[in-house]
Formats: C-alpha cells, sequence, structure tokens
C-alpha cells in the first residue's frame, strides 16, 4: 500500500451524513456542487473531463449521422432511378422519353450522363429537371458547371456541348458534388443500348458492395471507435487522486462508503454532462462543413448530416452512464478514509491467461467465416458481423494485453540513471495508468498498419496487368491520330459469335493478355477458370460481312493458351495474317491509343476530341481504371488517419497534464533535495516511452498479422508493407514526443518551491 495522502481542509463545514430515508440523488447533488464549486483546482479537472468527453461525444454523434447521410443520397439516386424497357421492346407515349447512359471521365473523377429525347409533348422530367433539354442543349450539375468554368476544366469544355441552358437541382443530385448531366439529344429510337423510360423512382438495382470495400470499411469503423471509447474512459478518469483527496475530507465530516461512490459519481457525472453539451456544440460547428471535406463519391448536402435518433439517443445515455460505472469502478481499488486515501496494493501480478482468448477469438471471427460471403442466404451479412465482432475482440484483447506486458517488463528492468530509476520506479508502483494511456495509440497503430496494408494489398491486385494503351470503344479511324498528345494509334476488330474475337497486331494484343512472344498469324486463347480455354483445330462461329451469314473458322496451329484476369474481355486474340481472306464482319472498330505522359490532361483532351466525333464512345485508361476508386479510400484513410492522431495526441496530453498536476509536490520535494530539471524531464519521457515503445510494437506485429488475414480472406497476395509500418509507428512515436514536448513547461512551473505549500 501507498502512504496515506495529506487531507485537504477545505471541505464542506457542515456533515453530509444523509438522514435514514433521504433520498439518494441528493449524494449526486452534492458531488455535483463539489466539482462546479471546486475552486480553480476542480474548474481545471471540470474542464478537462468535459473537453475530453465533449471531443469523444462529437465523433460519436459524426458516426451516428453518417446512416442518415447516406440514406438520404441513396434515397435520390433511387428517386431519378428511371422506370424502363428496351426501345424495341415498349410502345412509345405521350410522357414517354428516350434515355441512353453514357460515362466518362476527368482525372480520377467519374463523370456519369444522360441523353435524353421526349417522344410526347408531355414527357416525364427526371429530378431535378424543369424541362427537356432540346437536341445540342445540356443540363449541368453546379459541380460539373464549376468545374467547366475554372482553370482546370480547360481539358473538358467542348466535350459535349457549348450551349448551356441551366442546372440540376438538388433532388436530382446523389450529392453537392456529383458530376453529371442531361445532354439533349434525337434518334435514340434507334440506339441500342437506349431506354424508353415512362417514370422515375424505380427500384435501383442492387449490385452490393464488393467484399473488399465492405471489409475495409468495417475495418476503419473499429479504428476510428475504439480509440474514441478509449478516450472518452481516459477523460472520465481524469483527476481521480485529487478527487479521492476531496471524499476523505468528506468522509471526516460524516459521510459513508455508500456515499462518497455517490458523491465521485456526481463528480464525474457533471463533466459527462458538460461533455454532452460541448460534443453536441461542436458536432454542430462540424456538421456544417464536413460536405465540403468528404469525397465526391460519398458527397451529401450539409442539411442532410443528422444524428439517427436512436444512435445519439444511445450515445447521450451511454456516455454518462459509462462514467459513472468507471468512476464506480475505480474506486474499487481505494479505500477512502476520513484520515486519507488508502490505495490497495496489487496481491498478485497480472495474468495472461484470460486475456489470451480475446486474441484467439478475434482472429478466428475474422478468417473463419469468409467461405460463405459470397452465398445468397444471409452469409455475407453473418460474415460481416463475425468480422466487426472478430476485429473488436482483437483489439479489445490489445487493450488487455498491454497492462500485462508493461507491467511484466519494467519489473525486469535493471536500474539506470536517475531519470530512468524515477519512471521505472513510478510504474512498477502503478502501470495500469500509462497502460491506460497508450492503449489508444496501440489500437489506432495496429488499426491505421492493417489498414493501409490491406488498401495497398487491394489496390496493387486491382491495378495489376494493367495497360499502357488506352482503349477508344465505339471509335474509328481518323479521331484521333491528328491530337498533338497521341503517340501512337491502333486499329482493333471485334468480330462476334458465341465467342468475342479480337483482331490487332502483336504490339496491342498484350493489352488483353501477357502475350510473351508473338509474329503474324499467331492465335491466343484466354484460360479462364470458369470455361477451358479454346485449343488448336476448334472451331469457331463467328458473324459474316453480308448480314445473317455466320463464317465457320477452325483455330490453326499456331494457337496457345495464355491467362488474363480480364473477365469482360476477349476470348481469343488473333493477329491479321490468322484470318486473312475470311468474310467476317470487321464494323465494330476499336482503336488502342499510346499517350504522351509529358502532355499535360492528355487523356482528358483525347476524351473531350472522342466526344465531340460521338458522345456514346468510351475512353479507358488501363493504368487509371480504378484511381478514381483508390484515390477516394485513400482520402478517406487520410481523414481516418488524421482524426485519430489528433485525438490520441489529445488524450495523451490531458493524461500527463493530470499526472504532473497530482504529482507537484513530488516534484518540487525532488527539486529541493537538488534533483536537476533536466533529470525531471528525463524522468517524465521515460515514464512515456516505456509504454509506448511495447504499445508500439504490440501494434506492429497485431497490426501486420490482420493486415496479413485481410488479404488472404480477400485473396489477395500477402504482403508486408515494410515502409508503411515504419511511417505508421513513427508518426505514432512522433505524437507522443509532440504530447510530451507539450508538458514540459507545466513541468517547469510546477518544480518551484511553492510546488511545497500544501494546505
Amino acid at each position: 500500500m501507498t502512504a496515506m495522502a495529506p487531507v485537504r481542509t477545505n471541505a464542506p463545514t457542515a456533515p453530509p451524513r444523509r438522514r435514514r430515508g433521504a433520498p439518494w440523488w441528493r449524494d449526486i447533488i452534492l458531488g455535483v456542487r463539489l466539482s462546479v464549486g471546486g475552486g480553480r483546482a476542480g474548474w481545471s479537472r471540470l474542464a478537462l473531463i468535459a473537453g475530453g468527453v465533449g471531443v469523444g461525444v462529437a465523433v460519436l454523434l459524426v458516426a451516428t449521422a453518417i446512416p442518415s447521410a447516406m440514406s438520404a443520397r441513396e434515397g435520390r439516386m433511387a428517386d431519378r432511378h428511371p422506370v424502363s424497357q428496351m426501345v424495341g421492346e415498349s410502345t412509345p407515349t405521350d410522357s414517354s422519353v428516350i434515355i441512353q447512359a453514357i460515362r466518362s471521365d476527368f482525372r480520377a473523377s467519374a463523370i456519369e450522363g444522360r441523353l435524353i429525347q421526349p417522344e410526347g409533348g408531355d414527357p416525364v422530367l427526371p429530378p431535378g429537371v424543369d424541362r427537356i433539354p432540346a437536341p445540342g442543349e445540356i443540363l449541368l450539375s453546379p459541380a460539373l458547371a464549376r468545374l467547366m468554368d475554372s482553370e482546370d476544366g480547360e481539358a473538358l469544355r467542348g466535350r459535349w456541348s457549348d450551349d448551356i441552358v441551366g442546372e440540376i437541382g438538388e433532388e436530382g443530385l446523389s450529392g453537392p458534388k456529383e458530376l453529371t448531366f442531361y445532354l439533349g439529344a434525337d434518334g435514340l429510337e434507334k440506339k441500342e443500348f437506349a431506354d424508353r423510360v415512362t417514370a422515375f423512382g424505380g427500384a435501383q438495382p442492387g449490385a452490393g458492395a464488393e467484399a473488399a470495400w465492405l471489409v475495409l470499411g468495417m475495418l476503419a469503423a473499429v479504428v476510428v471507435l475504439m480509440p474514441v471509447v478509449i478516450f472518452i474512459i481516459t477523460a472520465i478518469r481524469v483527476g481521480g487522486e485529487a478527487r479521492d483527496r476531496r471524499l476523505a475530507a468528506v468522509r471526516l465530516v460524516g459521510a459513508d462508503v455508500g456515499m462518497t461512490r455517490r458523491i465521485a459519481a456526481g463528480e464525474t457525472l457533471a463533466g459527462a454532462v458538460l461533455g454532452l453539451l460541448g460534443g453536441g456544440a461542436l458536432f454542430a460547428f462540424v456538421a456544417r462543413f464536413i460536405h465540403q471535406v468528404v469525397p465526391a463519391e460519398l458527397s451529401f448536402f450539409p442539411g442532410e448530416f443528422r444524428p439517427v435518433p436512436l444512435y445519439a439517443a444511445l450515445v447521450l445515455i451511454l456516455v454518462p452512464v459509462a462514467s459513472v460505472l468507471v468512476t464506480v469502478s475505480a474506486m474499487q481499488r481505494v479505500v477512502v478514509e476520513p484520515l486519507g486515501v488508502v490505495r490497495r496494493g496489487v496481491a498478485r501480478s497480472r495474468r495472461l491467461w484470460w486475456r489470451l482468448p480475446l486474441i484467439v477469438v478475434g482472429l478466428g471471427l475474422i478468417a473463419v467465416p469468409w467461405s460463405s460471403r459470397g452465398s445468397d442466404d444471409g452469409g455475407g451479412n453473418v460474415a460481416m458481423a463475425a468480422l466487426a465482432a472478430g476485429l473488436v475482440s482483437l483489439f479489445t484483447g490489445v487493450v488487455l494485453i498491454l497492462p500485462w506486458l508493461v507491467e511484466a517488463t519494467v519489473r525486469r528492468m535493471r536500474p539506470g540513471g536517475v531519470a530512468r530509476q524515477l519512471a521505472v520506479r513510478r510504474l512498477q508502483l502503478e502501470s495500469g495508468t500509462a497502460s491506460r494511456a497508450v492503449s489508444g495509440i496501440a489500437v489506432s497503430v495496429a488499426g491505421l498498419i492493417a489498414l493501409h496494408g490491406a488498401f495497398g494489398a487491394v489496390g496493387q491486385q486491382l491495378s495489376e496487368g494493367e495497360s499502357p494503351w488506352t482503349e477508344v470503344t465505339g471509335a474509328q479511324e481518323g479521331w484521333v491520330e491528328d491530337l498533338p498528345a497521341v503517340q501512337d494509334a491502333h486499329p482493333v476488330v471485334n468480330a462476334w459469335g458465341p465467342v468475342r474475337v479480337v483482331i490487332g497486331s502483336c504490339a496491342v494484343l498484350t493489352h488483353w493478355a501477357p502475350v510473351d512472344s508473338c509474329q503474324d498469324g499467331d492465335v491466343f486463347t484466354i484460360e479462364r477458370d470458369d470455361s477451358p480455354a479454346l485449343a488448336a483445330g476448334d472451331t469457331v462461329e463467328l458473324s459474316g460481312a453480308d448480314e445473317g451469314t455466320d463464317v465457320r473458322w477452325a483455330l490453326p496451329s499456331t494457337t496457345r493458351a495464355v491467362a488474363s484476369t480480364d473477365w469482360w474481355g476477349p476470348q481469343v486474340l488473333a493477329t491479321p495474317g490468322a484470318v486473312d481472306g475470311l468474310a467476317i464482319d470487321r464494323s465494330d472498330v476499336d482503336l488502342l491509343v499510346a499517350l504522351d505522359p509529358s502532355v499535360p490532361d492528355a487523356i482528358d483532351h483525347l476524351r473531350t476530341a472522342v466526344s465531340q466525333h460521338s458522345v456514346t464512345a468510351r475512353v479507358e485508361s488501363g493504368s487509371a481504371r480504378y484511381e478514381g476508386a483508390m484515390s477516394t479510400a485513400q482520402q478517406v484513410l487520410m481523414g481516418v488517419s488524421i482524426a485519430i492522431l489528433v485525438m490520441i495526441g489529445a488524450s495523451l496530453l490531458v493524461n500527463m497534464l493530470e499526472q504532473l498536476r497530482e504529482r507537484r509536490q513530488l516534484l518540487a520535494v525532488l527539486l529541493a533535495f537538488g534533483t536537476r530539471r533536466s533529470t525531471l524531464s528525463g524522468s517524465v519521457l521515460y515514464q512515456v516511452a516505456i509504454p509506448v515503445v511495447l504499445g508500439v510494437a504490440l501494434a506492429v506485429i497485431t497490426g501486420t498479422g490482420i493486415s496479413m488475414i485481410l488479404q488472404s480472406v480477400l485473396e489477395t497476395p500477402v504482403q508486408v508493407d515494410v515502409g508503411g509500418i515504419a511511417a505508421t509507428a513513427g508518426v505514432g512515436v512522433a505524437v507522443v514526443l509532440l504530447a510530451t514536448a507539450a508538458t514540459l513547461p507545466l513541468l517547469w512551473r510546477l518544480t518551484s518551491a511553492a510546488g511545497l505549500r500544501t494546505e
């Protein structure tokens, strides 16, 4: 047991003994009064608790508002989804319109547009549109209009039409950053992929999010929310030692043990309630601007960012309840007597055996259920629930193992210099406080390492094997060859039948498959898991040059099988010499274009040039195909990382400031006996550095393990990003050093002769 702390004499003058039958809530009110009227020291503790809880509550409210914002976004997208049929399978009416969706890109941003043509005098209008544009007229979303007017939009101007007649209203947009348009057209009834629309607001087909993005999103949510919970718990326990000394004075004037606990709960409850109010105000401020920083693919309008009532109510109820439970739990190890405070000594060392099962269960839940993730019987939902539970279990296990690891390490550390001895002795006496402060770092660093590793593996898999060629579908020769950005252009013929045959030179066939050696006359067939590749001698039936005729082609002896990851690509690659003399239909021609990388926005200039010939032509860059999705993911990841690191720094700073204030008399005594301030600063650094090093090491092991498991689950090549791990761990350590440096001015101020004064 530690020595009893001195009793403060500024206790209430009247005994607070509760009369028999008096309501219990009077003790809680007394605790609130002590918290609010505790002088400058009490106000400081109250402000620290309220500030910490407020930041945590604001983050939780942001999390509760995301579902409502996404729901409103999805609702608008459903409202504008057309009720349609194929033009050839339906009859025009006075209210029907014909729509053909077209897609373009600008740098890494997707632009979804629609050609629209009325078929009668009273056409149905899409949401956000007050009239159907005439042929050649265009309606733009506000974001697209701003982009085209900016300097960055130079390569975009003139791509569809310069006759801008208006903007699309909010009800017709998925979000304020959406890039979309309606372009008036005619002759759409002759287009193969046009639809006849009779109404808007049909059931939007659920393509479903891919497993990779669901996994990464779930991991990001756990990585964010776990440190928030730890942060709130740490903030609630601020100033615990000073509170216990006040409660000893209250015991001196007649309070019993039960009353002291209720008074302590009232003190903490006051800070929690103020934190709720502050968190609500901070959320209201953030909600006004958060829509400006989210990626375009997730954008929403400001008024839609409102907490879900049920989730918000849970936050408002659980945070005060948790604050009371944490306070009462912390007092279980404290004996508050009328003459002082006695902290119960640790009767035995922390045990490891009951902490490990959480790690094992978490790993099992992450890895096991994914065999059913693609099933249609709810297995995917079960897998996602198991993944969330597994991540929470795993990170909780990390939080619980860290105190054992710190205690086991400091118990075996050998004495060193004075600064190290002071720090190690402090950790040996009470390592729980330091472990709690560092546990947020361990969880955050582990989660960020897992996120970076999983994102990197998914990005590498998506971009693996991409071709340097830019594919222009629905184009013709002579459209792009004169552009300054075009270095080379090759026509490619698509021959159709039961299988798709692409005919092109050896130089361009590598766009679809890794062809190692090739000469004119060779043929390559694509190997896929779902179907065997064709072989030499097999017969392929293709559409003939004359309508309604077919041509049978036997694959030559030069046919070889090659692998490809393009599941929507052709099944046969042929050089021109292999099909010479065949009267096949060669009208479907695409272009493969090599662009000059030194020309700014070369691909966007190409898109504009192609669109001026045909707005339905499509330009796809193999190297940039997944650039938009990964760019969005990286933006979200960067925002998550910044938010977590700021929260970690704030939590550490609050904890360290509170610890220094509690130890100000001890620090002043050490200084009076000749200890140098540099030695005291070193002891503070050691006291923080030892748990941090252990926590970061544990986080690196855990995060790397989670990353490798997720990569295996997502069927991506398992790899370890050493550079990313080092950078993430380094940033975590840097945050700790900055928080420690921020406490040094207070340390120097407290280590003075005035710190010896007591009451």
